[in-house]
């Protein structure tokens, strides 16, 4: 029977309605979707791309295959940011060793760690792009350009973690340590990355049409998310502890001084320190050719000095080669204000680089003199004379007059490091606060008198600091630049730390991330309670979204209900022009 012209002008106006309804549904984000497929496969253009059906995958199988790449590239580069970013307590350390091989000094640690958030911000973007364009159910093409971006985002970071785990095998410890004072935070920020990867899963998984796909597509989701929900479990930070526990605030000594502030092992620097508040000074002792003792870090004079200039033929020989007249005439301030060692350290005043430039080499009598008229206590490192050298068999015998005689400090005020001749100086030098350079046995440390450690921060343990401390062995960890590093030695219960920073850690009232596990019990159950809240919401938002679209499409549309619903209907927009003309 043929159809009246009453019954195909409805048939056309229901048909207009649900285009219409669907246009309004679909496509009236239609600008935020051209700039998300223009950034992310240079698709601008409308007929350039393609919904995702229902059921059917999210991309091609080259798409699917490169996908992972991406999410891999993700990992990395943040995986290599955080360790990077974490290690900034070292970067001076850093920038010398390559000034040592390269001959020239420049900020590497800082242009490696622009290149690092850089390549992650890159790879980040594109990855929230493809995040969002999954959840408006559009199909992936990632343009090329950005594939390639993407495969030198992902061999760069593996470049640079393999070259730190070979080259720089300390920073995996420097990584664990920041876990203590970071996980709680990191943990937060994960469980927020799982709520927003919520949307798209939900939407994928939602429209399925095998309950297969939807368990391989839900089900490691879900895994993770209940790992994440649990992993507080096990978690473990020194700085989470019960309220009256925390001990007292770490003296600070100063590293050379405050080489921050001022040129280090000068006059000057170990004033910054005493300045500001430091509680002692660390050094290094080298003898001159004549039997002078003086304070240098290096072998050479080449990079605290201007020998250069004074001597240029000479720059290579060992500082120890030269007399006490001869070290008298070079400058060593000059080239602290060319070279700005330290990231972030700032200008000085007017005043500060006048004083800097006239600094030159200190000897360790005017250096004992300094702390012991401010009553600071006073740590050093001996460097033996080469070959040949006249003092080379006489070289503690020197020091030691120079601290008894000479100085005449305060004997108690000497922590004396030195481990060679160490049953010789405290016969001589009865006083002194005999200090070990690394971890030992407790009956070993009483049994030579020992009453501090000096270690590097990397083997900072909570378990060992207390259990020194019950045996009256205090310890002392080096060097502690960072407030979050300074904040973990402070939970962790050491009592002193040796800093390039005293100017900064000074100004700490309490450990940074410090709380009480009731607190932290708080914050955990909330992230949990909330994340679980609004991922059920995603859910269930695009399980009704998905519902309503089905049944308003075939309510409204008795032809896309007798076959095919979503091909015919897809038709039908489609023919839109002819439908409207």
């Amino acid at each position: 029977m043929e159809a009246s012209p009453t019954s195909l002008k409805r048939l056309r106006f229901g048909k207009l309605k649900v285009v219409r309804r669907r246009l309004l549904q679909r496509y009236e984000h239609q600008p935020f979707i051209s700039c998300l497929a223009g950034f992310y496969s240079c698709r601008w253009k409308r007929y350039q791309r393609e919904r995702t059906e229902p059921g059917k995958c999210c991309c091609n199988m080259r798409e699917c295959m490169f996908f992972p790449l991406l999410v891999a590239a993700f990992c990395f580069s943040l995986v290599f940011l955080y360790t990077w970013g974490e290690g900034k307590n070292d970067y001076n350390s850093f920038d010398w060793y390559n000034y040592g091989n390269l001959g020239f000094w420049f900020l590497w640690s800082l242009v490696i760690l622009i290149v690092a958030a850089v390549l992650f911000a890159y790879i980040s973007l594109l990855l929230v792009l493809a995040m969002c364009l999954l959840a408006e159910g559009q199909q992936l093409y990632l343009h090329w350009s950005h594939k390639i971006g993407t495969f030198l985002v992902l061999g760069f970071s593996i470049s640079a973690l393999f070259a730190l785990s070979i080259l720089w095998r300390d920073h995996q410890k420097t990584v664990r340590l920041s876990f203590q004072v970071t996980a709680p935070y990191l943990h937060i920020g994960a469980i927020a990355i799982m709520v927003l990867l919520a949307w798209p899963v939900a939407l994928h998984a939602i429209r399925a049409d095998k309950k297969v796909t939807q368990v391989i597509i839900v089900g490691p989701y879900l895994a993770i998310l209940l790992f994440l929900f649990l992993i507080p479990l096990g978690m473990y930070s020194p700085c989470i502890r019960e309220m009256g526990t925390l001990g007292p605030k770490p003296a600070l000594i100063g590293h050379r001084g405050a080489p921050m502030l001022a040129p280090e092992n000068t006059e000057m620097s170990f004033l910054k320190t005493i300045e500001h508040g430091g509680d002692g000074l660390e050094t290094d002792v080298a003898i001159s050719y004549d039997g002078v003792p003086f304070l240098m870090h290096d072998d050479t004079l080449r990079r605290t000095t201007n020998i250069q200039e004074v001597y240029p033929n000479d720059t290579d020989k060992a500082a120890s080669s030269f007399s006490w007249d001869a070290l008298q005439k070079l400058n060593a301030g000059t080239w602290f204000l060319k070279n700005k060692p330290f990231l972030g350290m700032g200008s000085l005043s007017k005043a500060d680089q006048k004083e800097a430039m006239n600094q030159s080499i200190y000897t360790l009598s005017g250096f004992l003199r300094l702390a012991d008229s401010h009553n600071k206590l006073v740590i050093f490192d001996l460097y033996r004379p080469p070959e040949k050298h006249p003092y080379r068999n006489l070289w503690v015998r020197k020091i030691l007059d120079v601290i008894l005689k000479e100085s005449k400090i305060k004997r108690h005020l000497v922590l004396w490091l030195h481990n060679g001749v160490r049953s010789f100086v405290q016969s001589v030098a009865p006083g002194f606060q005999h200090t070990m350079g690394r971890k030992a046995p407790i009956e070993d440390l009483i049994k030579h008198n020992i009453v501090k450690l000096n270690l590097v921060y990397t083997d900072m343990s909570s378990e060992d600091i207390r259990k020194y401390a019950e045996a009256n062995i205090t310890t002392n960890f080096y060097v502690v630049n960072e407030p979050w590093l300074y904040s973990l030695a402070w939970c962790s219960g050491a009592h002193s730390v040796t800093t390039n920073a005293v100017h900064l850690l000074k100004d700490l009232s309490q450990p940074l991330f410090l709380m009480t596990p009731q607190q932290y019990n708080i914050m955990w159950i909330l992230t949990d309670l909330t994340s679980a809240f609004l991922i059920s919401l995603i859910f269930a938002l695009h399980w009704w979204r998905e519902k309503n679209f089905s049944c308003c499409a075939q309510d409204s549309n008795p032809m896309i209900e007798s076959g095919g619903t979503y091909n015919k209907f897809k038709t039908e927009l489609s023919d839109m022009p002819a439908v409207l003309a």
